[in-house]
């Protein structure tokens, strides 16, 4: 069966059906000699969606570096309580019910998001520093999860055997920790070991604890990812080839199965970042995370919940940032899960 004829100076060409039209030789060209992250790159930049999320989530860890800086533009901090400081009697933000004055929560030129209630702190300064202090400190407590979960992986996922059985047990006993539930309530036990309870626990001492519960009880889901993608991998005819030639372990590792589990890494990052996210923000919410006056996202959120009756604004602008950053980066994993693995498209 052919297609219709195409007529090119008076001549005649017939075409059969399923054979590639000049268009589709042309890409072919384009994409021959590509490097599979280059072919990455090139699917990744044509999704609309995740090229404007990761233009979102990269302004995110923008505004948070920039933090001390744009505070200044309104000429205001985190941390001075408008509403009692004698200084700004003349620019009263409360009234005599401790409530902001004006529209939402106090918006004004000098408040862009308004005040807290009872303190007249600025809410705009406490949601860049409360991004900053979440922010980073999620990146990194993300980054050390990562890390410990693939070394994990690759070992037990290569090495097989009693290796593997042992590391699956540990994984096991860890994973048998409920992680917020035993971060309550291993916080007053080291507080009391390295902090007299008549002194204020360190903002450092909480973040160091933090860090720790949460890496060492989330690094299991990285580690079984990792693992078995590694024993499909270790059968294969490049692993084998590789062995005969006698390439030491740790080459093969590096060389042959690191390459080709960067996949479901990265994937597995940009989900484990909103949700450590979310877990730091509740352990402030709870009241064993960051404490004030540090900003954090779960402070702010603790505060809200007072504050709702009587000022439900005050949640406004935190709440929608949390939901778009959030959003953004889960919609951001989808992408560059598709751009990885096109026959998994939405």
């Amino acid at each position: 069966m052919t297609s219709p004829i195409d007529i090119e100076g008076g001549g005649a060409s017939v075409v059969v059906d399923g054979a590639p039209g000049p268009e589709t030789k042309n890409e072919a060209v384009k994409l021959a000699g590509r490097s599979p992250g280059q072919l990455m790159w090139l699917r990744f930049k044509r999704d609309r969606t995740g090229v404007i999320c990761a233009v979102v989530v990269i302004g995110y860890f923008v505004v948070a570096l920039l933090a001390p800086l744009l505070v200044k533009l309104p000429g205001t901090d985190p941390y001075t309580l408008y509403g009692q400081d004698p200084t700004y009697a003349d620019q009263p933000v409360l009234d005599e019910f401790g409530l902001p004055l004006g529209y939402l929560g106090g918006v004004s030129g000098d408040h862009w998001f308004g005040v807290e209630p009872q303190y007249g702190r600025d809410l705009y300064a406490m949601l860049l520093y409360g991004m900053r202090t979440s922010l980073y400190m999620a990146l990194g407590i993300t980054v050390l999860i990562m890390v410990t979960g693939v070394v994990i992986g690759l070992i037990g996922g290569y090495f097989g055997g009693r290796t593997d059985y042992w590391i699956g047990r540990g994984t096991d006993f860890f994973l048998s920790f409920p992680q917020q539930l035993f971060f309550i309530a291993f916080m007053p036990v080291v507080t009391s070991f390295f902090v007299d309870p008549r002194d204020e626990t360190p903002t450092y001492f909480r973040a160091l604890a933090m860090l720790i519960v949460l890496w060492l009880l989330g690094w299991m889901g990285m580690a079984r990812l990792v693992r078995s993608t590694v024993l499909s991998l270790r059968e294969r005819e490049f692993v084998e080839a590789a062995k005969v030639s006698g390439a030491s372990p740790w080459r093969i590792v590096r060389k042959e199965i690191l390459p080709n589990v960067v996949t479901p890494i990265l994937v597995q990052f940009t989900y484990q970042l909103p949700s450590t996210i979310l877990s730091i923000a509740f352990l402030s919410f709870a009241g064993v995370g960051f404490v004030e006056p540090t900003p954090d996202w779960g402070r702010l959120f603790a505060a809200g919940a007072r504050y709702a009756e009587q000022d439900p604004a005050f949640m406004f602008f935190p709440g929608v940032a949390l939901v778009i950053f959030v959003l953004c980066f889960n919609l951001l994993g989808d992408s560059v899960r598709d751009a990885f693995d096109p026959k998994s498209g939405r």
